[in-house]
């Protein structure tokens, strides 16, 4: 079972769920021992292939760290915080954590795109 610790503490991902938006980012940061690498994959592929066919998906890319750094990050788009919060505590989904390896640290938060004159778009 993955061990999971807010980017911003004040803010944990519990506290997040409760607000409404649409659409949300999920950037999710994992951390583990080198050895586990694999079981973390095979348990997130499970992983995302759950939440592949869960009502208001988007899409997912999970990133490794360059070098030996044994950190991934996952990015994943809902097309709102209810259809996550759905699939996050559904209870499928709760029991497939135990599959992460121990050494596993996550880091789960919520984000929504910023409009930046002449840079980016909302």
């Amino acid at each position: 079972m993955p061990h999971f610790h807010p980017m911003d503490p004040a803010f944990p991902i519990q506290s997040q769920l409760a607000i409404d938006a649409s659409p949300v980012v999920l950037i999710n940061v994992f951390t583990l021992e080198a050895p586990d690498e694999q079981i973390f994959l095979q348990a997130w592929q499970d992983d995302a292939a759950f939440m592949k066919r869960q009502p208001g998906f988007i899409s997912t890319q999970l990133h490794r760290a360059i070098g030996e750094s044994p950190t991934y990050l996952n990015y994943a788009v809902w097309e709102s915080t209810a259809d996550f919060r759905a699939a996050f505590t559904h209870p499928e989904f709760v029991a497939k954590l135990s599959a992460y390896p121990a050494s596993a640290a996550v880091s789960p938060h919520l984000f929504q795109k910023v409009s930046v004159s002449g840079i980016c778009v909302a």
